[in-house]
């Protein structure tokens, strides 16, 4: 497949490209800065420079034509709250219509833990920008025409890699915890090209369970 990371210089991104890379598929890492193109490039990735946040959707439906899938590790970082509705929300908007208008089948979405409209966490609260903005994004993609994922890792780490996770399925009392960025690039991997997974939201932490067999039994569950 030829995959799009929108946010190719992330943490997760730079862990992510060299295992798709390794699976066979080709990756475009869409990078905001041009100085990030050479360690972009390292990982095997082809450094494409859009500045996402400011690309309307005509502009973005171009950027991403000829892709099978896309995956959206990108984000404001923090800081202002409009700066974080912008990218975080909006630009995530523009980019799931713009991935259905360019016949994109496939989008894998880096979420959080607890995004959703009962995040919970308070109007006050620095960090509140940023739960509604993907929530906000996540809701669109569910109600796409995409076969999607939404991932939801808990709060990240620079750990080593486990290759374990622990899911916290439907009604089940799995609260987020931790997980290590490259355990996170591991999951958005193992999920590519898996149909079984198709229009689900995953939430995990690091655990016990191999990536491979916890994502099966979410699979099976469905099947």
């Amino acid at each position: 497949m030829r995959i799009a990371i929108i946010g190719g210089h992330g943490k997760v991104a730079l862990r992510l490209s060299p295992l798709l890379r390794e699976a066979g598929h080709t990756v475009d890492g869409i990078i905001r800065n041009p100085e990030h193109a050479e360690e972009v490039a390292a990982t095997g990735a082809l450094p494409v420079v859009a500045d996402v946040e400011r690309l309307g959707t005509d502009e973005l439906t171009d950027l991403l034509a000829g892709h099978d899938l896309v995956v959206w590790s990108a984000g404001a970082g923090g800081g202002s709250a409009d700066r974080t509705y912008a990218v975080d929300r909006d630009a995530a908007i523009r980019s799931i219509d713009a991935a259905v208008h360019a016949g994109v089948e496939r989008y894998v979405m880096v979420s959080y833990f607890g995004a959703g409209p009962d995040h919970g966490v308070a109007e006050h609260n620095p960090f509140f920008a940023y739960a509604e903005a993907k929530s906000a994004a996540d809701a669109h993609l569910r109600d796409s025409s995409l076969s999607w994922v939404v991932l939801a890792p808990s709060g990240l780490t620079l750990d080593a890699a486990t290759g374990r996770i622990e899911v916290a399925l439907p009604g089940s009392d799995v609260e987020a915890g931790q997980v290590s960025r490259d355990d996170v690039a591991a999951v958005v991997a193992a999920v590519v090209g898996r149909d079984d997974l198709a229009g689900t939201t995953i939430r995990f932490n690091n655990g016990g369970t191999l990536i491979e067999d916890a994502l099966a039994g979410i699979g099976a569950g469905r099947a």
